[in-house]
């Protein structure tokens, strides 16, 4: 196992398979872990991602929480020999997501499209408000926000471009406020 070492990739998040029916146990197991020997640092979170789900019964409606990935924990954590049997050896892991016995952390993308870690967006900007397009072809204009996105992730941006009035989506990252 000496070459989980080199491929230390910093926090990233890896993807722990569980018997049937453990999850929480695996989870409670793992943070009792992280607390009594005080590596928080490199076990950052240890998570089960549920949604919550309404349910017909005869008696009625009924909200129960059902798991979206069952018989997995999702770790953030920094990939090292320590941290690989630590939770390797936990009650209930059968191993890690990966080929063998090497774990594959999941991309930034992958970790948003499973709904696993969610990102809030905080723009210091509303609709009427001037920015500066500081990324994409029109960088180094400015524009006025015509429209931003429910989710916050899109806005559109009316900017003079040789004397017209150009509307233009952007990610909400490739604007700065005035």
């Amino acid at each position: 196992m000496s070459d989980i070492n080199e491929m230390n990739e910093g926090l990233r998040w890896y993807v722990a398979h569980t018997y049937s029916g453990y999850e929480n146990k695996v989870k409670t197991n793992l943070e009792k872990i992280i607390e009594n020997r005080g590596i928080g640092d490199l076990i950052q979170t240890v998570k089960i991602p549920t949604e919550i789900v309404v349910e017909m019964t005869d008696k009625g409606e009924k909200e129960i929480e059902r798991k979206l990935f069952p018989s997995y924990v999702f770790v953030k954590m920094v990939m090292n020999d320590e941290m690989w049997h630590i939770i390797r050896n936990t009650t209930g892991v059968t191993g890690f997501v990966g080929p063998g016995s090497r774990p594959v952390p999941l991309t930034d993308e992958e970790v948003e499209r499973m709904g696993v870690e969610v990102k809030t967006i905080e723009i210091k900007f509303a609709v009427g408000d001037s920015v500066n397009i500081i990324d994409g072809a029109l960088a180094g204009f400015i524009g006025v926000v015509e429209e931003i996105s429910d989710d916050m992730t899109k806005v559109t941006v009316s900017a003079s471009l040789f004397g017209r009035e150009t509307k233009v989506e952007l990610n909400s990252n490739q604007v700065t406020p005035l």
